[in-house]
């Protein structure tokens, strides 16, 4: 049946510096770029040949697909684009440097929103120009239905619909189908594919530009899942 293959986008500029990067449009690191490349050349040495590719609005995550799908000589691979594959909404603490923002909360409420799972950061303003509504990226969605700081359970929750609304139908077909995202959002699709509950799920580590494939069957249960070497 179909495959699937998870990559998280290459080290961003804004993880080399240590910040809650949420749905800031920054771009790749050199390290980044470097690690996207890498990942393509390991969908070419495995021989996989990729349908359709899955990315968020958020270009770390398209230049992440892009360069892989280079490298792996599959730039005529169609790309569909979607918020609900955005990171996690950091909302307020996005721009800011994490340990600065640690030694401003204290610890027992930045570890239940970096390591929970129902805890949320403080939201955005309506007037905040961090605002996605002040995003001409969003200009065509309903901005009244986006997050202005999201709990991994909000995030699980759009990832996981959009899933079942658009990546599970391709795999049905059995295709093989790439998703360039991120690591919270990857997280809600790992906790889902491999049943992981909600409590473990906030401690699983997503590396940046490293694939992971799941295979599965007819009824689209997972039968393997393995990293790519």
């Amino acid at each position: 049946m179909g495959r699937l293959i998870l990559v998280r986008h290459g080290k961003s500029l804004w993880n080399v510096k240590n910040v809650f990067t949420g749905w800031t449009d920054v771009d790749l690191a050199p390290e980044g770029i470097n690690e996207a490349k890498k990942a393509g050349k390991l969908i070419k040495s495995n021989h996989i040949d990729i349908d359709i590719c899955f990315s968020s609005y958020l270009k770390r995550a398209i230049r992440t697909a892009w360069l892989l799908l280079e490298t792996a000589e599959m730039m005529h691979v169609n790309c569909q684009y979607s918020w609900k594959l955005n990171e996690r909404h950091y909302g307020d603490w996005q721009g800011k440097n994490k340990d600065e923002v640690l030694k401003e909360v204290g610890e027992d409420y930045f570890l239940s929103v970096r390591r929970g799972y129902d805890a949320a950061p403080p939201s955005l303003s309506c007037n905040d120009k961090r605002n996605p509504k002040f995003d001409p990226n969003y200009k065509d969605l309903d901005v009244s239905g986006l997050p202005l700081g999201e709990s991994l359970k909000d995030t699980s929750k759009r990832v996981v619909n959009y899933f079942f609304e658009a990546i599970a139908p391709e795999i049905a077909k059995d295709k093989t189908v790439l998703v360039s995202a991120h690591g919270n959002s990857l997280r809600a699709l790992i906790e889902y594919l491999e049943h992981i509950s909600s409590d473990e799920i906030a401690k699983v580590e997503v590396a940046t530009g490293v694939p992971h494939m799941y295979e599965f069957d007819s009824k689209l249960n997972v039968t393997d899942h393995y990293q790519l070497k």
